[in-house]
């Protein structure tokens, strides 16, 4: 029920946000949703498999951001957010390349802090990045807050292939195939769907898809080069994950507790409940758990402006 309510249910009013197309390196496009109110502080935040920016969760922790005076940019990852990309590479939990250049964009906007988010895969792709920063992290990062992280990506591709997740994987099966089908139409040499129907988890569409799309030569190997988990020791700012004990997509290496998985850094919160990106609580502004964790972890961080 966590995990499924907010996705049915919650509704969030968000004022419209500006739209902006971010060119890429590669000849490709990004979509940024800025929400601007002229503070100098801006939040970045990156959604989750098959979301887009303006999912509820990401326009709860956006409402909740703005009233306590900052920026916020929500950005959706290549495919998403309703435009299908240029080139034949879609997403996936290792493309810190594009993060790299949503968070250089908004620091170039003159921001003085900068605070990071995300949400399941969005997660993942938070905590890499930050821990391939490492030393060389831009200092007016100040932290970041991640829900739901797949940090062990193999991990949680045996979670979902699970019998009693068939209902998520069949979701997201669903929605890949449309992608794919429309870039097989586009790129006919290097795409085929003719066997999808016989995918039943990540494990083949990582392997006929996502490894060969992006450099990798198999799942296995997108999967270890793309986890957060092993990088989380590099990360040189506060970082909170946030995994509830009872979600039903992480496998038990999600839940790292040994410093020297962590490093100094990072902080791990497993509340019992909680779901996969749900948090669901009932409060008269309209906040959930996770939204309120988020503010009270940046006043931690940031007193003096919090």
């Amino acid at each position: 029920m966590q995990s499924v309510w907010p996705s049915l249910f919650r509704k969030v009013k968000v004022a419209e946000p500006e739209t902006e197309r971010l060119p890429t390196t590669d000849n490709d496009e990004l979509y940024l949703d800025w929400h601007r109110r002229g503070n100098n502080r801006l939040a970045i935040v990156s959604h989750g498999l098959e979301g887009h920016s303006r999912r509820p969760y990401v326009l709860g922790l956006t409402r909740a951001l703005l009233a306590e005076g900052w920026d916020v940019l929500a950005w959706n990852f290549r495919s998403c957010g309703g435009v299908m990309n240029r080139q034949p590479r879609f997403y996936h939990s290792g493309a810190t390349e594009d993060l790299r250049q949503v968070v250089n964009h908004g620091l170039a906007q003159g921001y003085q802090t900068v605070f990071l988010s995300g949400f399941s895969m969005g997660g993942n792709l938070t905590l890499l990045y930050l821990g391939e920063q490492g030393e060389r992290v831009d200092s007016r990062i100040c932290g970041a807050v991640t829900y739901s992280v797949p940090c062990d990506l193999a991990g949680s591709a045996d979670m979902l292939a699970l019998p009693s997740r068939k209902l998520y994987m069949q979701r997201f099966l669903k929605d890949l195939r449309v992608k794919m089908t429309v870039k097989a139409q586009t790129f006919p040499d290097l795409i085929d769907v003719s066997g999808f129907d016989r995918i039943q988890s990540f494990h083949e569409f990582d392997d006929l898809y996502t490894a060969p799309l992006h450099g990798f030569s198999s799942a296995a190997d997108y999967w270890a080069k793309s986890s957060a988990l092993g990088r989380l020791k590099d990360i040189r700012v506060p970082a909170l994950m946030v995994n509830a004990a009872d979600d039903p997509f992480l496998s038990a290496k999600c839940f790292p507790e040994s410093p020297s998985v962590l490093g100094a850094h990072v902080r791990l919160d497993s509340p019992r409940w909680g779901g996969h990106v749900g948090f669901v609580e009932h409060s008269p502004n309209g906040y959930y758990w996770s939204e309120r964790r988020a503010l009270a972890f940046l006043q931690s961080v940031i007193p003096e402006e919090g």
